[in-house]
């Protein structure tokens, strides 16, 4: 079973189609030039074979014509032996036939007296020269009419016919030698191209097969941090993107590691606290009610936060599913903002933070409307919570043809500028203390970047320290899956 694996791998590899690539190019042309150069071989003898058949036969029907062969074909001696000469030379046959298609001449006096009636003969009687050549038999024949031209009236009229068939063995013979010569050649050329291509076809696939090892010392942790092999253009191109490829699952596996830290410490603590409240309680005797009044609410604030906790990284795994997990449906977004800043409205009037929303035309979209409310509340929450007191946040939404607009604009502590890219991690915070005094988590602009990116949106942050922040979301008013 192996062997039939390992023979199956290498008829499916480059190195492989690479050799019949260059056997083919290699064979199929030296076979046709075979082919062609026996073919054109043999049109050209029998093309000139021919050719000197029929100017001597015509010279021979001037003579037979000018010294009436015809009516005296045993006294023209000189005839007979040029009809004999030209037998013997081109080792064929020639008859020469009257107007009632009676043989009057045979060179191999066979059928002299007989009579013969051919398609060839009878089209030469009306005046048509024929000439063919049958290669299965291995002949050429042609038909050339004796014409007689009336001296006085210049009249023509056919009197006769000369047959000549000859062989064409000799030509045969030629094409047959030329023909074993030729596959000699043929042979050794074919395995020559097979060890070329070969050889080609082994350093050719050399540098994908380095790649490979590479790929594989780079997973067992002995090789390079980084993939060079830059032998040819693709392989090179390759590399670069693996090698991007490489840094982005490293920069993944990383934050992978610093995502499970987070969440080990977030959920640690407020645990922690407890159990540091509980021991407090019980190692305490006759405590006053007001103390444990006191630390069960403390208690309670903390089991309250590991629940936030827990809830914002159900809803970030929930965001981590494949797009097709959305709830699709048409949704008013004008009355989602509205319903939105009606729940955060107490919030924002604790600290005196005037919430407004801006609509410039009615928008509906084909969206999930639990995770966008989640994603806009998110933005909204944030704008008021990190504001500052007497405060403004300023919600506007606007449409085209093809995407709604909605920007979170507030007048807030602001983000530093190193800060902007790393908003968007998990359990990121910019200012921390400020963060769990207000009951942050670090995971709201995740879910929130993790819900546009599912309706195929974006998102970009503008940001001031000490004046404010702005979020533009982008998501198109149809959802294309």
């Amino acid at each position: 079973m192996s062997k039939f694996k390992k023979l199956t791998d290498f008829l499916k590899s480059l190195k492989c189609r690479l050799i019949l690539l260059c056997i083919l190019i290699g064979i199929v042309p030296s076979v046709l030039l075979r082919a062609g150069m026996l073919g054109s071989y043999e049109n050209r003898a029998v093309s000139i074979r021919t050719s000197e058949i029929l100017s001597q036969a015509k010279i021979l029907a001037n003579q037979i014509v000018s010294n009436d062969y015809l009516n005296n074909a045993e006294s023209e001696s000189a005839i007979n032996v040029q009809l004999e000469q030209l037998s013997t030379i081109y080792d064929g046959r020639v008859m020469i036939i009257d107007e009632e298609f009676h043989i009057i001449k045979d060179t191999y006096n066979l059928d002299t007296g007989k009579t013969i009636i051919s398609e060839e003969v009878i089209k030469s009687i009306q005046g048509e020269e024929i000439s063919k050549y049958d290669s299965q038999n291995r002949y050429i024949e042609m038909t050339i009419p004796l014409v007689h031209v009336d001296p006085e009236t210049e009249n023509k009229r056919t009197i006769g016919v000369i047959m000549v068939s000859v062989s064409t063995d000799s030509i045969n013979l030629n094409l047959e030698y030329l023909a074993r010569n030729t596959l000699v050649m043929e042979l050794i050329a074919i395995v020559a191209i097979i060890f070329a291509g070969t050889f080609i076809a082994i350093h050719l696939v050399a540098p994908f097969h380095a790649m490979a090892k590479s790929i594989e010392e780079i997973q067992t942790g002995y090789g390079d941090d980084a993939l060079k092999i830059n032998a040819y253009t693709e392989t090179r191109q390759i590399c670069e993107k693996f090698n991007k490829m490489l840094g982005r699952m490293k920069v993944l596996d990383d934050s992978r590691q610093e995502f499970v830290s987070n969440v080990s410490h977030e959920l640690k603590t407020p645990l922690t606290s407890m159990k540091v409240l509980a021991d407090s309680i019980n190692s305490m005797e006759d405590a006053p009610v007001e103390l444990y009044q006191e630390f069960m609410s403390d208690i309670g604030n903390e089991v309250d936060r590991e629940t936030k906790i827990i809830n914002d990284l159900l809803s970030l795994v929930k965001m981590d599913k494949s797009a097709g997990d959305l709830n699709i449906t048409n949704v008013n977004i004008n009355e989602l903002l509205e319903q939105i800043l009606k729940r955060l409205k107490p919030i924002a009037e604790k600290q005196n933070i005037e919430l407004v929303l801006e609509s410039f035309r009615p928008v509906s979209a084909d969206v999930d409307e639990v995770k966008i409310t989640l994603a806009f509340t998110n933005l909204i929450e944030n704008a008021v919570k990190y504001n500052r007191p007497d405060g403004w946040v300023h919600v506007s939404l606007n449409a085209d043809h093809q995407y709604f607009y909605l920007k979170v604009e507030d007048c807030g502590i602001g983000i530093p500028e190193e800060s902007l890219e790393h908003i968007y991690e998990r359990f990121y915070r910019v200012d921390k203390s400020h963060s769990r005094e207000i009951g942050g988590t670090g995971l709201g602009l995740a879910i929130t970047r993790s819900a546009v990116l599912m309706h195929r949106g974006a998102i970009k942050v503008f940001s001031t320290v000490g004046e404010g922040t702005i979020f533009n979301v982008r998501i198109p008013l149809n959802y294309i899956s």
